[in-house]
């Protein structure tokens, strides 16, 4: 699919565009275009990959004119960039508001205009029933996606919606990891909250099943499974065999209890993929009479999915998948050493 192909993704020097450029690198694809805003992060890659396949833009998707020398002659984008952090997106709602609404309609402004071919936008679970700004601002870029798919007759937009990504930046494993290794407490909001467990491998499959299966204005969901907070602490710690003990500190500003990666109303009209689903965009148009004239009363008898009700890991399985992490393999080495 991607044989001689140029291939953008924004905020490419995050989590996610290392994953793609372990994971393309070494492919038939002519160029893959690292988009962000963050020089130094820009050539800690260029000089850890040495490789003339890789170039790079700086730029920032707020900023709509930087992202036309990125895409001249782009055939793909994935659109990474985002604010993720839910507390600084909580305490600055609208740097969440710039980033991942203003920033997601200039990206795909542009992608229109230049003719890009396929446009794969990256959500998150915290996008379904938001209670935190980063949330909404992430389910409004889903709203801007589908409705600029609508009118996007050359360019294929779709979503990827997908839930804990481990040990990517900022998240729960490699907070855990570090508190071990100084001797502290693991401070654990809630032990029985639960979050959807996956993998970056996961998450770029995820994003290339939707390329090769979507149109436009899908929004894609992988089958994931879940675990509770305190479960994963409990497990790190064995991994490990530390001597820290963990510490309940109370749930934070915007957090869930759980998070929902479709609701009741999607899972009626999604289509079951095997290990993904598939939720088709809303196809009436503003007749306003088609929302009164037709409902569906089944709906009422669904429930949401979410990571209280999907498969719930047991100890074995989830340490199964935690040794299916890079860092999580270098950092039992090094503990090994020590």
């Amino acid at each position: 699919m991607f044989k001689d192909k140029i291939l953008l993704i924004t905020g490419g020097t995050g989590s996610f565009g290392n994953a793609v450029l372990k994971r393309f690198l070494n492919t038939d694809i002519k160029e893959i275009r690292i988009f962000s805003r963050d020089e130094k992060k820009q050539d800690d890659m260029r000089n850890a990959l040495k490789s003339d396949k890789v170039k790079y833009y700086i730029g920032d998707v707020r900023d709509r004119g930087s992202l036309d020398y990125a895409m001249a002659g782009a055939d793909y984008v994935f659109h990474a960039a985002a604010l993720k952090q839910v507390p600084s997106c909580e305490f600055y709602p609208m740097e969440a508001v710039k980033t991942n609404i203003l920033g997601t309609d200039n990206v795909l402004d542009k992608a229109i205009q230049h003719k890009i071919k396929k446009v794969i936008c990256l959500s998150t679970d915290k996008a379904v029933y938001p209670i935190n700004a980063m949330g909404i601002s992430k389910s409004m870029m889903e709203k801007l996606a589908v409705a600029k798919s609508r009118i996007s007759k050359e360019t294929v937009i779709t979503c990827t919606r997908y839930g804990n990504v481990m040990a990517s930046r900022g998240s729960v494993i490699p907070l855990f990891v570090a508190q071990m290794k100084q001797n502290k407490d693991l401070t654990v909001t809630d032990r029985h909250m639960t979050r959807f467990m996956m993998t970056l491998d996961d998450a770029v499959e995820l994003v290339l099943f939707a390329f090769k299966n979507g149109s436009s204005g899908d929004i894609f969901v992988q089958k994931a499974p879940a675990s509770t907070i305190g479960q994963l602490a409990e497990v790190l710690l064995k991994m490990f065999r530390s001597s820290s003990t963990i510490k309940s500190i109370g749930t934070r500003h915007g957090e869930k209890l759980y998070e929902t990666l479709l609701t009741r109303e999607e899972f009626r009209k999604a289509d079951d993929l095997g290990n993904y689903y598939r939720i088709k965009p809303d196809d009436r148009d503003l007749n306003y009479s088609q929302y009164f004239s037709e409902g569906d009363e089944s709906i009422a008898k669904m429930e949401d999915y979410h990571s209280h009700n999907t498969h719930r890991l047991n100890d074995e399985e989830l340490v199964s998948l935690l040794l299916k992490l890079d860092y999580i393999n270098d950092e039992l080495a090094n503990h090994e050493k020590n």
